[in-house]
């Protein structure tokens, strides 16, 4: 007589805790979070329940936007947008200088905008942004991709 197969069990924690989607998120998506800008709501939106990336330069553009506010007398919240900045969960990469600089001649970008682009092509992930050019260059490349 043989031993009875052990059976297998597999305990799953709720759908809540699985990975979330990933998404590149630009400035213009933070910003809006940030620092109350009108889009704020619909940037909200867009990056809850998603596990955010950008390249590194990210956090000089949030730094840049922040004194551009704090310039014309928004001090207080250019600071609170700081705060908040330092407390989100955002994974910065490092991107590839060649191809993010193939990207922005063969899209007419910034190589500030082809890097978030080059980074959603590399992950396979949407890109969010709120900059048309940057958005109609995210569709055309990012929908050839395998």
């Amino acid at each position: 007589m043989s031993a009875a197969q052990p059976v297998l069990h597999v305990a799953e924690p709720a759908a809540s805790y699985h990975l979330k989607p990933a998404l590149v998120v630009d400035c213009s998506v933070l910003a809006g979070v940030l620092f109350q800008e009108p889009w704020n709501d619909q940037a909200q939106a867009h990056i809850a329940n998603r596990t955010l990336f950008a390249p590194r330069l990210l956090a000089y553009e949030i730094c840049n936007v922040a004194l551009k506010k704090a310039r014309k007398g928004a001090s207080l919240a250019a600071t609170e947008g700081l705060i908040q900045w330092q407390d989100m969960d955002i994974d910065l990469g490092d991107v590839d200088p060649t191809q993010t600089f193939a990207l922005a001649q063969r899209y007419q970008l910034t190589v500030y905008d082809a890097a978030y682009l080059w980074l959603a092509a590399e992950l396979k992930c949407p890109l969010a942004t709120f900059d048309e050019t940057l958005a109609q260059a995210a569709r055309a490349h990012l929908a050839g991709l395998g």
